[in-house]
Parts: C-alpha cells; structure tokens; sequence
C-alpha cells in the first residue's frame, strides 16, 4: 500500500513539474531581430528605359548611274569623313565633261569675234558709214555669245558635279554596315542604298517620361525644365547596358521636346554621351539611371523587415511596452538591402527584421539589435 502511494505522489510531482515547465515557456516572451529606422544622405534617383540613337546615320545612295568599279571599303569598317567608299565607272562622265570644256572654249571664240565686230560696227555707225541696224545685231549678236559662254560654264559644272558624283565618300565618321552591292553591279539615284552609315561617338540615348515622371523629377530635384540641359542642377545621366553593367561615364540632357505626346501621354528626352568604348549602340535598348547632384535626406529601414498584405506594405514595429505593433508605410526606391520610407515612420523607431513567424500585433517580445547576440 505504502509502494503504491508513493508512485502515486510521485506521479503527481513529476505531473505538476511539467505544468509549471509549459506555463514558463508561454509566458516567456519571443526573441527577435530588430534594426531601428535611421536617416541617411541619399541621392535620389529614377530608372528608365531608353534607346541608343546614333546622332547622325544614313544611307548611302549613288547619284550618278553606272556600274561600281572599285569598293574601298570592308563590311563592318571604321570610316573617316572623307574617306572613298566607292568608285563608279567614270569614263562616260569624263567624256562628257571635255565635251563642255569643248563647248566653253568655243563659246569664248564665238564671243571674242562677236566682240571684234561689235567694236568694228560701232566705229562704221560713228563716222557715219554703217547704219544703226549694223550696229544694234551685232550687239546682239554679242549678249548672245555671252549668254554662250555662261550656259557652257554652267554646263562644265553638271558635268564635273557627275564626274565627282563617281566617287562616294563618307560624310562623317562612322562604321558601316554590310554592303549591298558588289563590283560590276549597276547603280543609281533609284536603285538601293549601297550601304548604311552610322556614327558612334558621340550618341544620344533617348528615353520617354510621363508627365507624372517628367512633374516629379522637376519637383524632387527642384528644377526647371530649362535647368535640366547644361545647368549645375541638372541631374547625372547614366547608363545600364543590356548584361547590367552601368556605363563609367556620365551622360548630359541636351534635348526635351516641348510637348507632350497625346497618344502616349509621354514626353522624350534626349541624353549625349561621349562613348568612347563604343558600348552603346544605335537602336539598342538600355536602362538609363538618372541621379541628382546633391544628396537628400531619407528614412532608411533593412529591406528583410518589410511585410505585404492587400492593404499594402506594412512591418512590425517594437512600441515602448515592447509589444508588437503592426504598422503601413509607404515605400521609396530600394538601396541595396534597405529600402526608403517615405511616410509611417520616424526615425529611431525600431522594427522586426528577424523572428517576424513567431510573433503578432499586440504580443510582448524581447527585442535583440540585428547583429548582436542574444546574451549581449
């Protein structure tokens, strides 16, 4: 009897023991992680897309027609302004030029007999041996040998225009592209471009704003639409090329157009950078960062804190009786793993980073500075 009751209190112990155990485990409240608000100089930038527009391009096109005689060029080369492109077949247009100067050289015989008999007229009128008639053709008979001699000058110049038409160079520095044609082929104003020309450095990147980015940016870097080109406020361009590598160099707004688009409801600005690795590329597709000069002042909380429901973006927030406090806040632009608040917070206000699955609004918890040891 004796053996049984003791079993039996120390049953009741050992049951009493675990309660006891279980009720100082509820009633310990959670560790977490926490990190204060904190304000920091920021400087504030937009990302947008933009693409490459070669500041001058075209495509080359014959003006004379004949057959190509000579190609200078390979697909694909760097070219010089003023550099031979090609040749077309010049014989013709070389004939016809010594044709003109044959003409010319006739024209002024024609007038310098023209001018003798008019001189010789004139004196026979003056004595009063010829008659006036004699005299007023061969005035006329002059003017006309001029006007000869004009129409053959001007005739010399289309000739020696066609003559240097033959021989197509490049009008800017540029590289070209692949080439359309082959030596022997027949070309024309009419017939296809021969080749197309692109400029590299400097280019332009061109980029579309909506009138809510395009007001924005005016306001957050406190400018005038003018102040945006060439002014000591105007903010730094930048380029992220297509693998995600930004551009080291900084571009400069040098156009804005001065409306707004009405079927898109955008307005396209116009940024020059000087490209000197030739990275950016006529046509192609870029992310432009556009930053301001001076820094500003911005509430900065860790990213990991930062919590998302249909209402929008909230965090858990550590009040002064170190009970959990579900808060909403608005968010600015993301800086590496923290993140702007624009508005919900003040600064030294202490939210939770880590730990965020054990607790909930209005719970008391015992709050660690992220980074630190719980025994610290």
């Amino acid at each position: 009897m004796q053996i049984h009751l003791c079993k039996f209190l120390t049953a009741i112990s050992i049951a009493c023991m675990a309660t006891s155990s279980a009720f100082a485990q509820d009633s310990t409240a959670p560790k977490v992680s926490v990190a204060a608000a904190f304000t920091k100089e920021v400087t504030d930038e937009q990302i947008f897309i933009g693409r490459g527009e070669a500041i001058d391009k075209l495509d080359v096109i014959a003006r004379v027609s004949g057959f190509i005689d000579k190609i200078f060029i390979n697909d694909g080369d760097l070219v010089k302004k003023g550099e031979q492109l090609f040749q077309v077949e010049a014989d013709a247009y070389e004939a016809t030029l010594e044709a003109r100067n044959a003409d010319l050289a006739q024209a002024n015989a024609n007038l310098d007999l023209t001018t003798v008999e008019l001189k010789r007229k004139t004196e026979l009128y003056r004595r009063q041996v010829g008659t006036q008639e004699d005299r007023d053709i061969a005035f006329a008979n002059n003017q006309n040998a001029i006007a000869q001699v004009a129409m053959a000058k001007a005739a010399i110049k289309m000739a020696q225009l066609d003559v240097d038409y033959t021989q197509i160079y490049a009008p800017f520095d540029g590289r070209i592209g692949k080439s359309a044609v082959s030596v022997g082929q027949l070309v024309g104003p009419t017939s296809a471009p021969l080749i197309n020309l692109v400029s590299i450095t400097p280019i332009y990147v061109e980029f579309s704003l909506t009138e809510q980015q395009f007001v924005g940016i005016l306001e957050t870097h406190d400018i005038s639409p003018n102040d945006l080109i060439n002014a000591p406020k105007a903010p730094k361009v930048f380029v992220i090329l297509p693998n995600g590598d930004e551009l080291d160099e900084a571009g400069k707004v040098v156009f804005i157009d001065n409306r707004i688009d009405p079927t898109t409801g955008t307005i396209m600005v116009r940024a020059q950078f000087a490209n000197n690795r030739n990275l950016i590329l006529d046509g192609s597709f870029l992310n432009i960062r556009v930053q301001s000069v001076e820094p500003t002042k911005a509430l900065i909380i860790p990213q990991a804190s930062v919590q998302r429901d249909q209402r929008g973006s909230f965090v858990l927030v550590v009040g002064k009786q170190q009970t959990v406090e579900q808060r909403y806040i608005t968010l600015g632009r993301q800086i590496e793993t923290a993140v702007i608040v624009e508005n919900g917070l003040q600064e030294g206000e202490t939210v939770i980073v880590d730990g965020l699955q054990r607790v909930r609004p209005g719970v008391a918890v015992d709050p660690v500075l992220a980074g630190k040891a719980a025994g610290d």
